[in-house]
């Protein structure tokens, strides 16, 4: 398309195509006319990641081709695929500049570039013993890494920590923990590793009803707990991690999940707040600031879970909402921070959790009442078949923009408050 004719429709700029992103475009080129708008993607690399798989690579469920594509494929036809890092938004002038030189201009933003794993922020992560004896999983580096690792590790003190909330997926370091307990019980050698779950919440999780399933669950699994723990630093020499009040927690093996925050350029432009997440309004996704930009995904400030199904739901009704947005008519898709996530729980079983903004997760069945077919906050085989079948929905329905056979808010059919016994 030349200049000369985009020049004649009004532009739509979306940074990031990642989940959240690819999924905007596509859903958005669907109904937005072709001859009044032009879409264009920017992203840094040609490289799209199914990230929920990188916490599996290391376990040897999937291979890095199974988990990689080629970004610029992902998107339908006449969307623009811009390759080129960010240097920053002029958001009073409607402009994106590149840090090669190259600018964009646009008539509506969405911010897409999600959130990334900041080891750099916590003296003594990222020294000497980054992925040698401190391994992240939520890189394709970082997660084949710590495959090798495990491979041919002797046992010892393994460590799972969390920095500090918020992070992508919330569940995913109680996975790994549950997986490893199952992976090296598998290799019998079980008895040769301790496992400890640091982590800065009072519990396995912020919600009481799952904490109280899920912290029955560690202790089951004899792995031990290290609540409100806030890092200070990592002693790569000693291998300890020290807490702000002076706690220390040895390790051979940390796994840890690092500070995570939205990308640079959202703080070189204004745009966000002290972790580089821009604040928007949680039901709608509009900027508190500017009526011509959006943050979906991992990149807003909304009190949900940074996971692909909140990226998922929420953009299911985004794309109704920027239609009636850009013709000037009110916003009524409202988002509720709908969220599940299924939670890999060892030996071929795991959990199912949903949750919103306001109701926090609950057991019984879902997404049909009584029927299911799956379970929620009780390991099942099905649940573990769920979560492994995703991959193929992820690639060919959702980041298409195609309907996927659940709601996107939340309900409460099937779910049941339960006592609490702790």
């Amino acid at each position: 398309m030349t200049d000369t004719v985009t020049n004649n429709l009004k532009k739509l700029v979306i940074l990031g195509g990642g989940t959240a992103g690819t999924m905007a475009a596509n859903k958005l080129r669907k109904v937005l006319d072709k001859t009044e708008w032009h879409i264009t993607v920017v992203d840094q690399d040609n490289r799209h990641i199914y990230q929920p798989g990188l916490l599996l690579m290391p376990f040897g469920v999937y291979q890095p081709d199974e988990l990689v594509k080629e970004r610029e494929h992902l998107f339908h036809k006449n969307i623009d695929v811009v390759l080129g890092e960010i240097d920053r938004v002029d958001a009073e002038t409607n402009r994106v500049v590149l840090l090669n030189g190259r600018e964009l201009t646009y008539d509506f933003l969405i911010i897409a570039t999600g959130t990334s794993p900041r080891p750099d922020q916590t003296p003594g992560m990222d020294g000497a013993e980054w992925h040698k004896s401190i391994f992240d999983f939520f890189t394709l580096e970082g997660s084949l890494a710590l495959r090798e690792k495990l491979a041919t590790w002797e046992g010892g003190k393994l460590v799972v920590h969390i920095t500090e909330m918020p992070i992508k997926c919330p569940v995913a370091p109680l996975e790994f923990s549950f997986l490893a307990d199952a992976f090296f019980e598998e290799k019998g050698m079980r008895d040769k590793v301790s496992i400890t779950y640091v982590t800065p919440l009072e519990g396995a999780f912020t919600k009481p009803v799952a904490s109280e399933y899920l912290g029955d669950m560690l202790e089951n699994r004899h792995i031990a707990v290290e609540p409100d723990f806030m890092i200070e630093s990592i002693d790569d020499e000693r291998k300890v991690l020290i807490s702000m009040d002076e706690r220390e927690v040895p390790f051979d093996l940390l796994v840890t999940i690092p500070l995570n925050m939205g990308a640079d350029y959202i703080a070189r432009s204004g745009l966000g707040n002290e972790l580089n997440y821009v604040p928007v309004d949680k039901q709608t996704l509009l900027s508190r600031k500017y009526d011509n930009v959006f943050a979906i995904g991992d990149a807003s400030d909304i009190p949900a879970s940074k996971a692909g199904s909140v990226a998922h739901f929420s953009i299911d009704l985004f794309a109704d909402n920027f239609v009636d947005h850009v013709n000037g008519r009110q916003m009524t898709e409202l988002f509720d921070g709908h969220a599940n996530c299924f939670i890999e729980s060892g030996h071929g079983k795991g959990l199912l959790i949903d949750f919103n903004y306001d109701t926090e997760p609950l057991p019984g069945t879902y997404p049909l009442a009584g029927i299911g077919p799956f379970s929620l906050l009780k390991e099942t085989r099905i649940n573990h078949w769920g979560k492994l079948g995703f991959r193929w929905a992820y690639w060919h329905m959702l980041l298409p923009g195609r309907p996927m056979p659940v709601s996107s808010l939340m309900s409460m059919a099937g779910k049941h408050q339960p006592t609490l016994t702790k």
